[in-house]
C-alpha cells in the first residue's frame, strides 16, 4: 500500500446469510455495495462483525474475494488474515488473501499470543510472522474476543519503522491513549480507526484517520456524515446532536448484535435476512420496539433529509 488509506468511515462489515445459514454471496456483495454507496471511505472484510469465527476458510476466501471484487478498486479493503493454529498458518491464510486483493490484511493481535504472554513474545511472534509475509502491508485489529489485548507504546514504536503497519482499529476506549498512539505514528504512512462511538468527534478532532464502528451498520450514511462535517464552520450544533444520539443509543446498538443491525436494515428498506452464526440470542418483542424506536430518532436528526441511503434490491 503506497498511500495512506483514505480519511473517513471504513465499516466492519457484517456478513449475510441465507435461510439454511449458508453463505450469501449476492447479499455480501449488495452489502458492499451499499457501503461504498453511503459514503464508506474503505471496508474491513473478515472482522468480528462478520462472524469470521463461525466461518470456514473456504468461506472466508469466498467473503473477502466477493468484497474485493464488487468493490472493484473504487476504495481499498482490509480483511483479518491472523486465522489459524500457527504463525505459519496465519502467514499462510494472509498471504492467500492478499493475492485476492486486498490492500492490507489484518492482524488479531489476541490471537498471536496467550493472554498471559509478554508484549516481548508478541514481538517475537509478529516479526516471524513479517519475515513469512514478506512486503504485505498489515494493520492491527484489537479484537475483543477471545479475550481484549491493546497494542502498547512499546510494540507501535516497534513495527512503525518498518514501514509496513498501516492500520490499525482501536478499541481501547481511552481517548488519550489514542491521541498518543495518533501522535507517535505521525511521519508514518499509517491510520488509526477508532471504534469507541462514545468519544468519536474528540478522536477525529485528535488526528483520527477516521471510524470504524459497529454503529454504521445501522446508519452507514450518518458515520460517513460525521467523519465529513466533524470540524465544519456552523455545524458544531448538529455535530453535537449526532455525538449525544450514539452515546444515548450505545446500549441498544450493542444489544442482540449483529442480529439487531440487520433488523434495522432490513426495516429501512434493506433486503437482508436476519440469520446469523453467532450465538447472540433472538431479538425479542421488547427490543425490536426499541430499535423501531431507534429508527424514528434517528429520523428526526435535522441533517438526515439531506443523507442518501437508496436500498439496493
Amino acid at each position: 500500500m503506497q498511500q495512506k488509506l483514505p480519511k473517513g468511515f471504513v465499516p466492519v462489515m457484517i456478513s449475510t446469510f441465507k435461510e439454511d445459514h449458508s453463505l450469501d454471496l449476492e447479499g455480501i456483495a449488495r452489502l458492499t455495495e451499499m457501503y461504498i454507496q453511503t459514503g464508506s471511505v474503505g471496508l474491513f472484510a473478515n472482522c468480528l462483525s462478520s462472524e469470521m469465527y463461525e466461518l470456514s476458510r473456504a468461506e472466508r476466501l469466498s467473503l473477502i474475494e466477493t468484497v474485493v471484487k464488487t468493490a472493484a478498486g473504487r476504495v481499498p479493503v482490509v480483511a483479518t488474515g491472523t486465522l489459524g493454529e500457527s504463525i505459519e498458518e496465519m502467514a499462510d491464510f494472509s498471504k492467500a488473501i492478499y493475492a485476492l486483493g486486498v490492500d492490507a490484511v489484518i492482524v488479531l493481535n489476541n490471537l498471536m499470543v496467550k493472554e498471559e504472554e509478554s508484549d516481548a513474545v508478541f514481538l517475537q511472534h509478529m516479526h516471524h510472522f513479517m519475515e513469512l509475509t514478506p512486503g504485505i502491508p498489515f494493520g492491527i485489529y484489537e479484537c475483543p474476543v477471545p479475550y481484549k489485548r491493546l497494542i502498547s507504546q512499546e510494540v507501535l514504536e516497534d513495527l512503525l519503522p518498518s514501514g509496513r503497519l498501516v492500520y490499525h482499529k482501536d478499541t481501547s476506549l481511552d481517548l488519550a491513549k489514542v491521541a498518543l498512539r495518533i501522535r507517535t505514528a505521525q511521519g508514518y504512512n499509517f491510520g488509526l480507526y477508532d471504534a469507541y462511538m462514545g468519544h468519536a468527534v474528540s478522536v477525529l478532532k485528535a488526528g483520527a484517520m477516521g471510524l470504524s464502528c459497529i454503529q454504521g451498520n445501522y446508519f452507514p450514511e450518518l458515520i460517513a456524515w460525521l467523519c465529513a462535517n466533524f470540524n465544519a464552520p456552523g455545524k458544531e450544533d448538529q455535530v453535537a446532536e449526532v455525538q449525544k444520539f450514539y452515546i444515548d443509543n450505545m446500549e441498544v446498538m450493542h444489544t442482540v448484535y449483529p442480529t439487531s443491525a440487520k433488523y434495522v436494515l432490513q426495516k429501512r428498506g434493506f433486503p437482508i435476512r436476519l440469520a446469523t452464526r453467532r450465538d447472540v440470542g433472538k431479538l425479542t418483542p421488547k427490543e425490536t420496539s426499541a430499535l423501531d424506536q431507534l429508527i424514528q430518532d434517528y429520523l428526526k436528526l435535522p441533517m438526515v433529509k439531506s443523507l442518501d441511503f437508496a436500498p439496493l434490491v
